[in-house]
């Protein structure tokens, strides 16, 4: 992150213009569209631009792109969007070239803060930490380093009979190298420091080998040893400001959630739908963990009474009808409950579910859902509707509760400590 030259003096409103921007071009070389692509659910950049904004550090989130596509994304988890010009969207360009394109056409802004989109395991505290080095500290520029610690080699040509020799180690013991190897590429010059992120949340994408590693990474609760020693849990994803741990009622509809939209006909003209047993289970995962779970049909595709019997008898749900516009059905509930959007989870499917996914505190979408519906929801199951989609959301949602306490634990233990 750096300062445009000369922008110390603080601006007659007593206040310097401090962005983010995340470059986020459609053309990847490696992985197609990858700043889009589904990691543990959620955007890979949707991760980064939700640590940015919920750092409370900067007076706008912006994401520069060359794609429609990635702008609609970045759009819906609140950023802004420049419109990168072909001239700095080629394979060629550099980031430094689309940084300085950006700053030139919004010349209000005093301090830029770039950060890497692939960056899934970044928080808000790395953010604040870092640009408080400008903001409070009197520096100029700040880039992120991350301690690596690799045994170091000379380097033989393959067909030459030399020995290969190590430059860091012999047989009485092994010295580490410690390597600083640059994870968030920031605009440098003036007063230069470094900000040292933690290995463990310094996670990078660049190839498909990485996804699988990202993503373990992102959802880790814990490591094998802590796990052995019964360390406190760590928490490498940030997963927002509000903790999973208050959801007390979920809202699910039927079609195309908890069935796969079909409806079979008997030859008595009798209605049928099936349902998955790993749906049925997380369901009572849920109703164990005194979440109160709400079974929705819609007057646009309603599920037959006997159905309905049915399914409320064998998972001891509550059945509603729910017209064109959820929400306005569903607002009454929560608030006898008295419950706020924020303690429930909401799982839809389709164009007509759009703002109870915004409002709700969690929300998820089956993985065959249109992208209509997974612009808007904070989850995109793996899983499609039918086939253990409302299993993988309820497993998300105890995974995020069991997160949210080892996190109050930690802060417990920070507290008595200090």
């Amino acid at each position: 992150m750096g300062q445009r030259p000369g922008c110390k003096q603080i601006r007659v409103n007593g206040k310097r213009h401090v962005a983010a921007l995340i470059l986020a071009r459609g053309g990847s070389k490696g992985i197609p569209l990858k700043n889009i692509k589904m990691l543990a659910g959620v955007p890979l950049i949707g991760w980064v631009l939700r640590a940015a904004l919920d750092s409370d550090m900067f007076d706008s989130v912006w994401v520069s792109t060359d794609h429609d596509e990635i702008e609609k994304v970045a759009k819906s988890w609140g950023a802004r969007v420049h419109r990168r010009s072909p001239e700095f969207s080629r394979d060629a360009s550099t980031s430094l070239e689309a940084i300085q394109e950006f700053a030139r056409l919004n010349p209000h802004v005093d301090v830029i803060c770039n950060i890497q989109a692939t960056s899934p395991c970044l928080h808000p505290k790395h953010v604040k930490e870092a640009l408080q080095m400008i903001l409070q500290q009197g520096y100029d520029s700040v880039f992120s380093v991350v301690r690596r610690h690799h045994f170091r080699w000379k380097e033989v040509k393959k067909g030459c009979n030399a020995n290969s020799t190590f430059f860091n180690f012999n047989s009485g013991f092994i010295h580490y190298f410690a390597d600083l190897h640059l994870v968030l590429q920031f605009l440098l010059g003036g007063k230069v420091a470094y900000y040292e992120m933690p290995p463990e949340h310094s996670v990078d994408i660049d190839v498909d080998i990485d996804w699988p590693v990202a993503e373990r990474r992102v959802l880790s609760t814990k490591t094998e040893i802590e796990h052995v020693l019964q360390f406190t849990p760590a928490v490498y994803g940030y997963f927002g400001r509000v903790k999973p741990e208050v959801v007390k009622l979920m809202f699910c509809c039927v079609s195309g959630c908890l069935t796969d939209g079909r409806i079979y006909l008997s030859a008595s003209g009798e209605e049928m739908v099936s349902v998955n047993t790993k749906d049925t289970m997380g369901i009572r995962m849920l109703q164990r963990e005194d979440v109160e779970v709400v079974l929705l049909t819609s007057s646009e595709d309603p599920v037959a009474k006997t159905a309905s019997d049915n399914l409320k008898k064998r998972m001891g749900c509550e059945v509603v009808l729910v017209g064109q516009e959820p929400l306005s059905d569903l607002k009454s509930m929560v608030k006898q409950r008295n419950l706020e959007w924020k303690d429930v989870a909401y799982m839809g499917n389709d164009k007509a579910d759009i703002n109870c996914l915004n409002q709700a505190g969690l929300s998820a979408i089956p993985g065959d859902a249109p992208v209509v519906a997974i612009n808007a929801a904070k989850y995109t199951c793996h899983s499609v509707g039918g086939k253990g989609a409302v299993r993988e959301f309820a497993e998300h949602i105890l995974l995020q509760k069991e997160k949210a306490r080892s996190q109050m634990e930690q802060d417990r233990i920070d507290r008595s400590s200090s």
